[in-house]
């Protein structure tokens, strides 16, 4: 077994294992008591949707899913901040 099969194998098993996440993320999201439990579903489903992209990126070598990541993490980071602050206050624009 060499060095390119065990880091093909084990993307593959981060990638599944991410998919688990985000399943486990999205049931957070739809079934979650509180609004502070929906938010923090969302978050951890974009990260957990972030990783996937750039373990994708690692395993295929295109660049061009680093930047899709970078965005998505940019958004999501710019998502959570407005609804923290939409629950903490109440209004997200002062």
């Amino acid at each position: 077994m060499n060095a390119v099969s065990v880091l093909y194998w084990g993307l593959g098993l981060a990638q599944f294992m991410l998919v688990v996440a985000m399943s486990f993320a999205a049931w957070r999201v739809l079934r979650g008591p509180r609004a502070q439990d929906r938010v923090l579903g969302m978050d951890t489903l974009y990260l957990n949707g972030m990783l996937l992209i750039v373990s994708g990126g690692v395993r295929t070598g295109n660049a061009l899913y680093f930047e899709a990541a970078l965005i998505i993490g940019l958004l999501g980071f710019t998502a959570t901040v407005a609804l923290a602050k939409f629950l903490m206050r109440g209004e997200v624009i002062e």
